[in-house]
């Protein structure tokens, strides 16, 4: 009968020999530091088993000399135990690495040449459908138009109104019947002219597809006020300009039938710049000259000094820089 030989296996490791021997001879990390030079930290790792944290083997060992000789033990033993245990700690580690490196089967994500038609085919559905469904919203629905001023019913002692609001970009915007320019972001702005009482300013803007929206703004205007300050003026101005002889130029601007717009400029300054409603009168003095032009010069009438000139020009184009100097004549008619 074969007879078997029973060997007991130390089954502490290398650093629980060392915290055991330590702990046996009350001694302390410092302790040991002390009598090896070996740092403290080193000794912790030792018997802690962070051997991935040690320096090189070679500097290990040594140590391990160090401390066998002030524990009174076999350096040997511990070195070749330390070998084996490093071993493991490093075949551990590789397994680790191995399952954290192993490729991620992406087999149910494979990109094929079908998958990109179809996914193409479904971009360019869903992008052809938002198109129509913004192109139908767009044809279905009138355009945005809003008005910021002048407000509703407001009453003014001024012969104009500086119309502001906002619309589309895409938008042609007209006030009183007159294209007015749109910015980039759908802003816009003009001067309307105005004749004592009541004014009704008609803004209409109209996209693409001839959708439509109008605003009607009632304007009072009331010009007794302002004529009762202008006499005031003209009054404490009168003594200061008696002595001078300069000849002075004064227009008085209208238009018939319809609205226009209409720029003055008054010794080379430009004054005004906007729709001018029928019935309406701007008047303005200049030293000079006054330069006038009108999208309708048939439409637009004017009188010099008192004297009334009928249309700025006979024409159906519109009037560009017709100049009268300070004599009432017509420079350029």
């Amino acid at each position: 009968m074969v007879q078997f030989t029973r060997k007991k296996i130390d089954s502490l490791t290398l650093g629980e020999k060392m915290k055991k021997n330590r702990e046996e001879r009350r001694l302390g990390l410092a302790d040991i530091s002390k009598g090896t030079k070996i740092q403290v930290k080193y000794l912790q790792y030792l018997e802690e088993g962070e051997y991935m944290k040690l320096p090189a083997d070679v500097y290990v060992r040594g140590f391990l000399r160090s401390y066998a000789v002030f524990m009174g033990l076999s350096e040997k033993n511990l070195i070749k135990q330390f070998e084996r245990e490093k071993g493991i700690h490093k075949n551990i580690k590789k397994i680790v690495d191995d399952e954290n490196k192993k490729p991620v089967n992406f087999s149910i994500f494979v990109i094929t040449p079908k998958m990109i038609v179809v996914t193409g085919i479904l971009i360019a559905a869903f992008g052809s459908f938002l198109y129509l469904y913004f192109q139908v919203n767009n044809f279905i629905s009138t355009p945005r138009l809003v008005i910021i001023k002048p407000s509703d019913g407001s009453t003014i002692n001024q012969g104009t109104t500086h119309v502001v609001g906002m619309a589309e970009k895409d938008a042609l915007v007209t006030i009183n019947d007159q294209p007015v320019m749109v910015n980039e972001r759908g802003d816009f702005s003009e001067d309307v002219g105005l004749k004592d009482g009541l004014n009704i300013i008609n803004v209409k803007a109209r996209n693409k597809f001839n959708k439509e929206t109008t605003q009607a703004v009632s304007v009072n205007a009331k010009f007794e006020i302002l004529e009762e300050q202008t006499n005031q003026n003209d009054f404490q101005n009168q003594e200061s300009n008696q002595n001078q002889q300069q000849s002075f130029i004064t227009a008085e601007i209208y238009v018939d039938p319809n609205p226009t717009w209409l720029s003055v400029e008054v010794d080379g300054n430009l004054v005004y710049s906007g729709v001018l409603l029928p019935q309406s009168m701007q008047k303005f003095d200049a030293k000079e000259k006054i330069s006038i032009s009108s999208g309708k010069g048939k439409e637009t009438f004017v009188k010099i000094n008192g004297k009334d000139f009928g249309q700025l020009t006979s024409g159906s184009t519109p009037a560009k820089d017709i100049v009268f100097d300070a004599n009432g004549r017509v420079l350029n008619k």
